[in-house]
């Protein structure tokens, strides 16, 4: 008899709410309809409304797939990706602050796209020098050591080494900006729900998988984005030039009034 599948969850989407081009129904549908996902997490920079309203949505329209809210954080010491918060945690503090502070609303703490020499990206020598605190608190929950974009490439190789050398658990995530690309890097895990990827995080029983974006996606993925914050441009100064009340799209049902708020209600109808 064969094995039973693994979970499959996508850690890291950007929704409209931040750089990604797709609102949350998009990336629902994509997520539902186009691939075996169970489990995915919206991790905007720097908010978490949209996982919110995407969590809401997944549940009130049925979805199998579940929805784990999460926020990408600009940290002092690299982009920390936190999920199974219910706060928003401010960007710019340290590292190990941040992580601190996810751990303290319960969630876990996975530093994203790490060991790039880039600001956005946390060293290997403070991932070091935080799982050697005797503090638990600041220690990271895991890594992605897949992340398909071209940092991730660059220093996959090392990642894969370095996650050995660490111990932690190993994730895979697609950093999507485009619904389509939603589940094109993901992680593996025993069983199907967002409680059993978090055990399987904890217990260090992920997998990672998936590929690496072609440059032609990674081309379009950025022209995309540049229109996008040019209807954004416009739509904060025209709701403002004409007090509307409205702003640019945040890719929730609400999310263009001022200030934005999920309206559950503009999905029936």
């Amino acid at each position: 008899m064969s094995a039973e599948r693994r979970g499959k969850a996508d850690l890291h989407i950007h929704s409209l709410a931040s750089d990604g081009t797709a609102g949350v129904a998009e990336i629902l549908e994509h997520a539902e309809r186009r691939t075996d996902l169970d489990v995915v997490a919206i991790t905007d920079h720097e908010r978490i409304d949209a996982a919110l309203a995407a969590r809401s949505m997944a549940r009130s329209g049925g979805y199998r797939v579940e929805v784990i809210v999460g926020e990408e954080i600009s940290t002092r010491g690299g982009h920390l990706l936190a999920l199974f918060i219910e706060q928003p945690i401010p960007p710019l503090l340290s590292l190990r602050e941040s992580i601190a502070r996810v751990h303290e609303q319960g969630g876990l703490a996975i530093p994203a796209h790490p060991l790039a020499p880039f600001p956005l990206c946390a060293s290997a020598g403070s991932i070091r020098r935080l799982l050697a605190d005797p503090d638990q608190a600041v220690h990271p929950d895991a890594l992605e050591v897949l992340n398909p974009t071209a940092p991730g490439r660059l220093w996959h190789t090392r990642l894969i080494d370095f996650g050995t050398e660490t111990g932690l658990a190993t994730t895979g995530s697609s950093d999507a900006h485009r619904a389509q690309d939603v589940g094109y890097a993901w992680t593996s895990f025993p069983g199907r729900s967002a409680d059993e990827l978090r055990r399987a995080i904890e217990q260090r029983t992920t997998g990672w998988h998936g590929d690496f974006y072609p440059t032609s996606s990674l081309v379009s993925t950025f022209a995309r984005q540049l229109e996008k914050w040019g209807r954004d441009i416009r739509d904060e100064l025209g709701g403002r030039v004409g007090r509307e009340r409205t702003g640019r799209d945040l890719g929730y049902p609400g999310g263009r009034r001022r200030p934005p708020s999920f309206d559950e209600r503009e999905l029936r109808p």
